[in-house]
């Protein structure tokens, strides 16, 4: 695995005691137990867990192996949203308050609704767009129209952008379709030399919608490994260092922080969501996730130096909302047992 780290964590490990620090570490015992709960979910392919940028345990019981690619659903927000902090600190996007129609140039369609210029790239990423919903009842209206791109930004507004969080795939596809436009470069190509080089992953090439764009938010091919890979420059503060030492900074500095601050609120769980990440506590915890549908998840537990990964399943039907909480409830125990 690749290591990534943050010079200050470094200072701040050094000078807490190792008797602390081995402290923060899941125990064999909380693992066995984890395995023996997760074996009850037979819908879940793979657990694997990093502790201090070190994979340290992984549980294979289904479906794609741990380091095999694996549809990750609507997780894909959360590496899109990584995506494009990338894209801000290569300098393709000048920032989160830029608006969409700047990154969209002469590619926006015709007829849009003049508050469309409202939107900014904050509000794509944190679900404000104000845009009538693209998930649940419209999914497949949407997916099935000739344009998807102008079949999302043409919906009509059910608030103000900026507003309450509105769910919608469309919303991170109009993102997905800000950065193609913007960089003169295919998503997938962008998501491969900002996020995958640096941290030695591969991401595959995944779904398009009739125009070519890749798919904004979902049915992204990632392993649990890759994932973890994700997951741990996030909790490293967006910087990557190599086995030489020398440190790359992927995501722009305060990215990660901004990103974890709660924007909106799930109306499902009533976790808050930032810019790709539902925020919730498990055992006492701050804990920063994406989900996808079918219990694809990714954890970041900082104050215990932890990423956990956990995919499953992808195909229907929905094992519905409640099996979401059952993975945190995997993650909860975890971390509670290495409490006692």
């Amino acid at each position: 695995m690749r290591a990534t780290a943050l010079l200050v964590s470094f200072a701040v490990t050094s000078l807490l005691p190792a008797t602390y620090a081995a402290a923060n570490e899941p125990s064999t015992n909380a693992l066995q137990i984890l395995d023996q709960q997760t074996g009850q979910l037979e819908r879940v392919h793979s657990v694997v867990v990093a502790y201090d940028g070190e994979i340290i345990h992984e549980l294979h019981q289904g479906g794609p192996g741990v380091a095999s690619p694996a549809n990750i659903k609507s997780l894909s927000k959360t590496v899109l949203a990584a995506i494009t902090g990338a894209a801000i600190e290569a300098g393709i996007i000048e920032s989160t308050d830029q608006p969409m129609v700047e990154l969209f140039g002469e590619h926006l369609p015709s007829g849009i609704d003049p508050q469309v210029g409202d939107i900014t790239v904050a509000h794509l990423l944190a679900q404000q767009a104000g845009l009538e919903r693209t998930s649940g009842s419209n999914y497949g209206a949407w997916v099935a129209s000739a344009n998807w791109v102008n079949d999302a930004m043409t919906r009509p507004f059910v608030d103000e952008p900026g507003g309450q969080m509105l769910y919608s795939t469309g919303t991170s596809h109009l993102l997905s379709a800000a950065l193609t436009h913007a960089s003169g470069e295919t998503t997938h190509s962008l998501a491969q030399r900002l996020l995958g080089d640096p941290l030695n992953i591969t991401i595959r090439p995944w779904l398009r919608d009739p125009q070519g764009i890749y798919f904004g938010g979902n049915d992204m091919q990632l392993s649990p490994r890759a994932l973890i890979e994700v997951g741990e420059l996030y909790r490293n503060d967006g910087i990557v260092v190599n086995g030489a030492g020398d440190e790359q900074r992927v995501l722009p500095e305060g990215w990660v922080e901004e990103s974890w601050q709660p924007r909106g609120t799930s109306r499902w769980t009533g976790d808050g969501y930032g810019f790709g990440w539902f925020i919730t506590q498990l055992a006492g915890e701050d804990v920063y996730y994406g989900r996808g549908y079918g219990g694809q998840a990714l954890y970041v537990i900082p104050e215990r130096e932890m990423t956990v990964v956990i995919t499953s399943d992808p195909n229907p039907p929905s094992p519905g909302g409640q099996f979401q909480q059952r993975l945190n409830r995997l993650v909860d125990g975890l971390l509670a047992e290495n409490d006692e």
